[in-house]
C-alpha cells in the first residue's frame, strides 16, 4: 500500500493535468488548420504520458527523501556497439575485412523516451506509451536487450496510459497482476524483468479513444499513488 496521505496536493495536479489535454485535445486538434487530426492526437498523448512519467519518479525520489540534485531524467543517447561474435560467423571476406577496418563506426545509437540518473549512474529506463499492444512490446522488448547488454544492472520500466496487452494489465487497482497468454510468451524469450505500468483501467478499445467525451476514461489517484511506490521501490536503494 501507499504511504502517501489521501489525496495528496501533488497527485492531485497530475489527474487535473490528465483531464484538461485528453478532454480538449480533440477540440484542439479539429481546429488546428496545419497538422493532420491524428498526428495531433498521437502528440499530445504521447507528451502527457511522458510527462507523467518523470512527475511520478519525481514525486517518487521525494518521498524517499532524495536530493533533487541526484536525480537527472536528461535523455542521453547510448551508443551501442556491434559485437565482435557477429564478425567472425561472416561467410563473405571481403565484408569481414571491411568491418574489422571501420570498427569504430558500427554503433546503434539508442534512447528510450525517460533516462533515470542517480549520480550521473543510468539506473531505470522507461518506455512511454498512450497504450501497448504486442507487436509495439516485441520493439519495446527488442530496445531493452539492446539496454542490458551496456547497462546489466538497468531497471526497464513500460508506462502506459491504456493497456491493449490482453489479461489483466488493464487492471491497475489489483493487487496482483497475472497478466496475458500472449505478453507472458514474448517475455519468455527475452532476459528482460520488464516492470509493466498501467494508469487507466479497462482494455484500450480502437473504437472508443479516451480523447472522445463518451469515451473518457478517468484517472484515478490511487493508481498513481501504486505507479509512484513502484519507482519508490525501484529507486530505494540509491538513497
Amino acid at each position: 500500500m501507499s504511504s502517501f496521505k489521501y489525496p495528496t496536493e501533488e497527485v492531485l495536479e497530475l489527474v487535473k493535468a490528465y483531464n484538461l489535454l485528453v478532454k480538449g485535445i480533440d477540440d484542439k486538434a479539429y481546429v488546428a488548420e496545419d497538422r493532420v487530426y491524428g498526428g495531433i492526437i498521437r502528440a499530445g498523448k504521447g507528451i502527457l504520458v511522458e510527462s507523467l512519467a518523470r512527475r511520478i519518479i519525481e514525486l517518487a525520489w521525494k518521498e524517499l527523501g532524495g536530493s533533487e540534485k541526484r536525480l537527472s531524467l536528461k535523455k542521453q543517447e547510448v551508443k551501442i556497439p556491434l559485437k565482435q561474435e557477429y564478425v567472425k560467423k561472416i561467410k563473405s571476406p571481403e565484408v569481414r575485412e571491411y568491418i574489422k577496418s571501420n570498427i569504430k563506426h558500427f554503433l546503434y545509437k539508442l534512447k528510450t523516451d525517460v533516462h533515470v540518473h542517480i549520480d550521473g549512474e543510468f539506473i531505470i529506463g522507461v518506455e512511454c506509451k498512450a497504450y501497448t499492444e504486442n507487436a509495439m512490446f516485441k520493439r519495446i522488448l527488442v530496445d531493452f536487450t539492446l539496454f542490458k547488454n551496456i547497462f546489466p544492472n538497468l531497471h526497464c520500466v513500460l508506462f502506459q496510459l491504456e493497456s491493449q496487452l490482453g489479461g489483466d494489465y488493464s487492471q491497475p487497482n489489483k493487487d496482483i497482476i497475472l497478466g496475458s497468454y500472449s505478453t507472458h510468451t514474448l517475455l519468455s524469450y527475452f532476459d528482460i524483468d520488464l516492470i509493466i505500468i498501467t494508469l487507466l483501467e479497462g482494455e484500450r478499445k480502437v473504437d472508443k479513444p479516451i480523447h472522445k467525451k463518451e469515451y473518457y476514461k478517468e484517472l484515478r489517484p490511487e493508481n498513481l499513488y501504486k505507479a509512484i511506490d513502484v519507482f519508490k521501490e525501484l529507486l530505494k536503494s540509491k538513497v
